[in-house]
């Protein structure tokens, strides 16, 4: 058996797509969506994601803003621009890319952009939101991955799913949306006594942990959907999974490739985001919130 690729860059420019007729829809109406990103430092990682951004959401007919500042900018600084960001009309979505220089309370500074506006959905409003099934903005990777099982008709309800990664950005809020859609959800992470087993026991497997080829390919359940979220790069320069792709793909019934995969459908998500933002803030029923994920 070879498992089918899901394929997130095909994905992702058909929601693409459908974000610019979105915001084809919204320049009747005079509303241009706007997204202010702020960087922070010299990180090279971040810097060519910001700009991937910033091509991507001009491509669709979203305005983008970006702030970079220096690495040495003071914690109160970086809060006055989230303020005055939070008050600006041509601003609708704000994400402050991660991670901040070690200075800076990154907590903090999330805490501080208008729930409303919170694009990246990190928010603890929004993720308070997203535990009680009634989400305004979900994070983009987990959403993006959510797209992709929902494109391959993956039938969630009942099934046993296993997330390994807990963080904030994608294993927390990927274990809320997964048990919304009924699945029974096992996180695992660094202090998970047998990994291998708990994954063999997987019909769903989201890998987020961010090691190269951590889950081997031998441990996936026959006939498992994989959905990894890892890009890193090896020592001889290949991007690689967090999963054994190569053994993986040969067990799975479905898979997504890296690159190619989740990759694509974080920006693609994003950008939804924002143009979900722009409609609810320039609406008269700003108060209503997306059950969308």
């Amino acid at each position: 058996m070879t498992a089918t690729i899901l394929d997130g860059k095909a994905l992702g420019l058909r929601v693409r797509e459908e974000v610019a007729a979105e915001c084809a829809e919204l320049a009747k109406r005079g509303v241009t969506p706007g997204l202010a990103a702020v960087i922070v430092g010299d990180d090279p990682a971040s810097h060519v994601y910001v700009r991937n951004k910033r091509k991507a959401a001009e491509k669709v007919g979203i305005a983008a803003f970006d702030h970079t500042l220096p690495a040495d900018t003071s914690q109160a600084d970086l809060l006055a621009l989230v303020h005055k960001l939070n008050e600006d009309d041509k601003v609708h979505g704000i994400l402050v890319q991660l991670p901040l220089p070690d200075h800076i309370d990154s907590s903090v500074i999330l805490d501080a952009i208008d729930p409303d506006k919170d694009v990246d959905g990190f928010h603890p409003d929004n993720i308070g939101r997203l535990a009680q099934a009634r989400p305004r903005y979900v994070a983009a990777t987990p959403k993006g991955c959510m797209r992709l099982l929902a494109e391959a008709n993956i039938e969630l309800s009942g099934k046993r799913a296993v997330i390994v990664g807990r963080s904030n950005i994608v294993g927390k809020p990927m274990a809320m949306l997964l048990t919304n859609a009924h699945a029974t959800v096992t996180v695992c992470h660094s202090r998970t006594a047998d990994l291998a087993s708990e994954v063999g026991r997987a019909d769903v497997v989201i890998a987020a942990l961010g090691r190269a080829r951590a889950i081997k390919g031998a441990w996936i359940k026959p006939g498992a959907v994989v959905i990894d979220v890892g890009i890193n790069r090896t020592d001889d320069g290949q991007l690689v999974g967090d999963v054994e792709f190569e053994v993986a793909v040969e067990r799975a019934a479905a898979i997504t490739p890296v690159p190619g995969g989740v990759g694509p459908m974080t920006i693609a998500s994003l950008l939804a985001n924002t143009a979900l933002a722009a409609a609810r803030l320039t609406s008269s029923e700003t108060a209503s919130t997306s059950t969308d994920p």
